[in-house]
């Protein structure tokens, strides 16, 4: 192990400004916040505070200028107004998260990258975990593919940022996206859309009275829209969207007191792929792909005893195969399919005022496909074929105090889920074509939590709790090599490399085990603050959190393991400090800012063993950074909201990983930066509402977003890194205030900007290829909303 001193966070170091800048806001408005005013007359502040934001953070409802955590929350009209469809953009508006879709490794549209404070995890196969869970009304969802989604029918949605480990639990140890979608009784809205690329989108939602006690609601959504990047080889669209979706809730009250909740949800999508582009291929390291043919040009020998001039030929494994952002060279069939469905019960009975019980029961279901040519040019360099099937169920019971002045929850929770993958990789080296993986894959974990809060007076509140995780991993495949036109070996069945039993004797097959290796884990996560309410519209706060998430195996292989055994992994943990305030500090005005520290441990990141990426145990980190939130409506037409984020984080020491004496490539140095980590992110809106009738209102409404620059992976690649971008959103809304109708007219990306959103890099293997996937071009959407 490498390690390096790294400044510890402390007041006096390199954090003070940060402090500084937080605490001079602050400052700048507290003569405001301790005024003298007569009791009858309603001062700026409290009428501002009579919007009140509820949130979740702590498993019950509270406004979010009481929490001591550092959340943003947003609603379904916030959503709206600034033209948020869905997950992915997100990370346009809040502060510290990337949220990134397209999987990099697995060719899948609706996997998710998502990333809070530098901490995430960029591979999406169900052998790897998330770093941020994502949760539906209180359901985790297992997967990182599904993660990126349309919101629907949605009611809020909130973003809670550092670990939240003892509430939420499973793989939250970067931070949670909580979403909620409308019950019965919302009301019943009609949206219909049409856009540049042939888009066409359709979703309604209907409340559907059934009697007094028993309310549904049910909705259904579609959207087709053509992709943006045209693939040469036999003009299809890539990064097309062609998804519907359907969920109904019943929700029964047979008492004041107890009530009933079932939800089920399914959607579908049948796309072409993900849009891939060429970036580069390093011709030194390619092994021959046809005949002779290596990177340069035909007939040299590999490897070349001088380098080999590059030449423009189709037979050419080399730069000129690239063409162009928004055109694709492969030739291997690219798809991207998925179907995602469950069913959630959740029951809640109030027994006395201070004492409630609540269950929470789901089972939910998870099939996808990814298929890319990764080398992106007509040569059989790698490619990639996934098919996933997924089972998980969950169960949570809770119980809630309301004692007064101590408020508290207490709970147990139950997560199982298994998944069988299969993956085929056609590879070009001499030998073999395929080396096919079929991989079941188990998960198996519990908890017990508890959380409380004392306010010891109308002032001060402390807080904490603790949650005990024990969790199992298993997995249980083999690998098999069927050999291609050039090798000598005759082609082997896939009959003679059976799955399960004994292990097989013929040439090619690599077994990983006829038993299930298991993997187990535990872990004592806990959580403290401490707030006080300097006066009714200022709150500071301090908080300590602990996060936690499991180890487990590699699916993917290229060669026998010593043993034959599968490479694990080891869990992972942060640590993290956070300092910060709310405000109410005028009419109409919200402001909330922290500053934190995270130790970030044993960080889980995807090294490249050969052509295959795994993952290891890279080694320590340290991130700091700083939160700041305004809104403000001065007057009852002008809204005004901004955000910042800042990170800067380091590692202190670096693992030397190694499998069976072999190293792999591209790995993390200590002079590297964490992936998905932009120093800076911030966010502007402004929007006005104008009365030309008494009928109707014009709002205009325009967004600026920045991001900083960032690496895609743990090895720093520049080949595929982006660049700071500034982004600007627009719309124009015509409202109807007889008649609830609006039209919307949206612009996206208006300055029209090439950045990349995602990125693979194998240019130090034998394979050689690099790979990007860049943002939709400016386009324009126009909406049409009915709510009756």
């Amino acid at each position: 192990m490498v390690r390096k001193g790294h400044g510890a966070f402390t007041l006096a170091g390199r954090a003070c400004p940060k402090l500084v800048l937080l605490t001079t806001v602050a400052c700048l408005a507290a003569p405001a916040w301790a005024q003298d005013v007569p009791s009858d007359t309603p001062t700026d502040t409290q009428v501002a505070r009579q919007d009140t934001i509820l949130v979740t953070a702590r498993r019950r409802e509270e406004s979010m200028q009481d929490v001591p955590v550092s959340v943003t929350a947003v609603s379904a009209d916030d959503l709206e107004r600034q033209g948020i469809t869905n997950t992915v953009e997100l990370d346009q508006i809040v502060p510290n998260l990337q949220f990134a879709t397209y999987g990099t490794l697995t060719g899948n549209n609706s996997a998710a990258q998502v990333f809070i404070r530098g901490i995430g995890q960029t591979d999406a196969t169900p052998a790897v975990d998330p770093g941020v869970g994502i949760y539906i009304d209180e359901v985790y969802m297992g997967r990182s593919v599904g993660g990126a989604m349309d919101f629907r029918d949605i009611a809020s949605v909130q973003v809670l940022r550092g670990p939240q480990g003892t509430l939420f639990g499973r793989n939250t140890i970067g931070g949670a996206v909580l979403m909620s979608t409308n019950e019965p009784g919302a009301g019943n809205t009609l949206r219909l859309g049409v856009g540049e690329d042939n888009l066409y989108e359709g979703f309604i939602a209907l409340d559907v009275p059934i009697s007094e006690e028993l309310e549904g609601r049910v909705s259904f959504g579609a959207r087709q829209r053509d992709g943006y990047v045209t693939r040469a080889f036999d003009g299809v669209d890539l990064g097309n969207e062609d998804t519907w979706t359907a969920q109904g809730t019943v929700r029964w009250e047979p008492s004041p007191d107890v009530s009933f909740l079932l939800r089920g949800d399914y959607s579908k999508e049948d796309e072409n792929g993900s849009p891939f582009v060429f970036v580069e291929i390093n011709e030194s390291q390619l092994f021959p792909i046809i005949g002779s043919v290596v990177g340069g040009c035909p007939g040299a020998s590999f490897p070349p005893p001088t380098p080999v001039p590059m030449i423009d030929d189709p037979r050419c494994a080399n730069d000129f195969q690239e063409m162009g952002p928004f055109t694709n060279g492969g030739t291997y069939p690219a798809s991207s399919t998925l179907e995602n469905g469950g069913l959630a019960l959740t029951a809640e009975w109030d027994v006395s005022d201070t004492l409630t019980l609540k269950s929470i029961t789901s089972a939910r279901t998870l099939e996808w496909t990814g298929s890319r040519d990764a080398d992106n040019t007509p040569l059989l360099v790698l490619h990639t074929n996934y098919d996933s099937e997924s089972e998980q169920f969950s169960q949570e019971f809770q119980t809630l105090f309301d004692l007064g002045s101590v408020t508290g929850v207490a709970g147990v929770y139950y997560f199982d889920e298994s998944s069988y993958d299969r993956l085929i990789v056609p590879l070009g080296t001499p030998g073999t074509s395929y080396d096919t993986q079929r991989v079941n894959l188990g998960t198996e974990a519990w908890a017990a939590f508890t959380d409380w809060t004392w306010d010891i007076s109308d002032a001060l509140s402390v807080g904490g709790g603790l949650r005990y995780t024990e969790e199992d991993k298993t997995i249980q495949g083999s690998l098999f090599n069927v050999a291609g036109v050039n090798s000598p070996e005759p082609p082997i069945p896939s009959t003679l490399c059976p799955f399960g039993g004994p292990p097989p004797t013929q040439v090619g097959c690599l077994f990983i085990s006829d038993d299930e290796f298991t993997q187990s884990f535990s872990s004592l996560t806990g959580s403290a603050s401490i707030q006080y309410r300097w006066t009714d519209t200022f709150m500071t706060y301090f908080r300590f959190a602990q996060g936690f998430k499991s180890g487990g195996f590699n699916q993917r292989y290229n060669a026998a393991t010593p043993g034959n055994v599968p490479i694990a992994f080891d869990e992972e943990t942060a640590e993290s400090f956070e300092i910060g305030f709310k405000a109410n500090p005028a009419r109409g005005m919200r402001l909330n800012g922290a500053i934190f520290t995270t130790k970030y441990d044993d960080i889980q990141l995807t090294y490249r063993l050969g052509v295959v990426p795994l993952l290891f145990n890279a080694g320590e980190a340290t991130i700091e950074g700083a939160e700041l939130e305004w809104t403000w409506s001065p007057t009852a037409d002008l809204m005004l909201d901004a955000s910042m984020g800042y990170l800067d984080a380091g590692y202190d020491s670096i693992n030397d990983p190694t499998v069976g004496g072999t190293n792999p490539t591209a790995v993390a140095t200590l002079d590297s930066k964490l992936p998905f980590v932009p120093d800076w992110t911030w966010h502007v809106g402004a929007s006005y509402t104008f009365h030309p009738t008494p009928d109707f209102e014009l709002i205009p409404r325009i967004d600026v977003s920045f991001t900083d620059a960032i690496f895609f992976d743990a090895g720093n690649s520049t080949n595929i890194a982006a660049d700071e971008v500034t982004l600007v959103n627009g719309s124009l809304t015509l409202v109807s205030l007889g008649s609830d109708w609006r039209l919307a007219l949206h612009g996206h990306n208006l300055t029209d900007e090439l950045y990349p959103v995602a990125g693979t890099s194998s240019t130090t293997t034998s394979s050689g290829y690099a790979e990007v996937i860049n943002a939709r071009p400016r386009n324009f959407t126009l909406s049409f909303t009915l709510d009756f």
